[in-house]
């Protein structure tokens, strides 16, 4: 296995666990670009399949604000459906097309460390430190690091005995941006982009001008936390992107500088 050196560019990659549907090209995309010496690191979802797990273990699931209450009996579903069977199925697939991947949770090295933000949520939690180093070395390695959102909770004075939290997926591809200080932000999703309150297509918006749309309203829904994520990056990483994932091409396309999705830049 040829190894990378520092000079590659890379790019982290969310993946909804909506965009990978019949039609899309996005674990071939990630192939070819790998093979073009640019380096993915990709951060996967996967909130429908614990939905369809939880049902089968039959573990009731509730929100709080679109966010799932998470107690130990769920986490242990999320952990299972994301560290295993999705993040295992990614490499999989990456593999049999010809790429080089390996796949990691949060948890492995110690890589997204949090804490409980909101009680009432239970096991969900906010990031507060990441470390990088198991990432760099899989990247140095030449392989294409697939990781599952999670992470370990951090050490507090109460006895509770459970190590894991259940993390969102947009929040830890931008962490690990940041903490890598990428060239670029991709999110692929399954919309266009963002949109103004007339419901136009927006293909760039200023920092400025998305935490404004956040505040008036028009962002809104599950559009809000990839754009706060996005924005959280901006520190650290130059460029970020929202993506339609389900049409064929359009990472390539995005990586291309073409006119596609939604960039916030500072």
């Amino acid at each position: 296995m040829q190894r990378r050196n520092s000079s590659n560019k890379t790019i982290v990659i969310k993946i909804g666990g909506s965009t990978l549907g019949s039609h899309d090209t996005t674990l071939d995309d990630l192939v070819t670009l790998q093979k073009k010496g640019i380096v993915p690191v990709v951060v996967h979802g996967g909130g429908s399949k614990i939905t369809e797990w939880l049902k089968k273990m039959g573990v009731s699931t509730n929100f709080v604000r679109g966010m799932r209450v998470t107690d130990a009996a769920t986490l242990e579903v999320v952990i299972a459906v994301l560290a295993g069977l999705v993040n295992k199925e990614l490499v999989a697939a990456i593999v049999s097309r010809g790429g080089q991947a390996i796949g990691l949770s949060g948890a492995d090295g110690g890589l997204i460390q949090g804490k409980i933000e909101n009680p009432e949520l239970g096991y969900v939690g906010k990031v507060v430190k990441v470390n990088a180093e198991p990432v760099k070395a899989i990247l140095s390695a030449g392989y294409l690091p697939v990781i599952a959102p999670g992470g370990l909770k951090v050490s507090g004075r109460d006895s509770d005995p459970v190590m894991l939290l259940n993390i969102n997926g947009d929040a830890v591809a931008s962490e690990i941006a940041g903490a890598l200080k990428t060239e670029r932000l991709i999110f692929l999703t399954d919309v266009p982009g963002v949109r103004d309150s007339e419901g136009k297509f927006l293909p760039r918006l200023s920092a400025s001008e998305a935490k404004e749309m956040i505040a008036s309203g028009v962002i809104q829904g599950g559009m809000i936390p990839k754009v706060e994520a996005c924005l959280s990056a901006l520190s650290r990483v130059p460029s970020t992107q929202i993506v339609d994932g389900r049409t064929a091409g359009a990472l390539l396309a995005a990586i291309e500088k073409e006119n596609v999705g939604t960039r916030i830049e500072p």
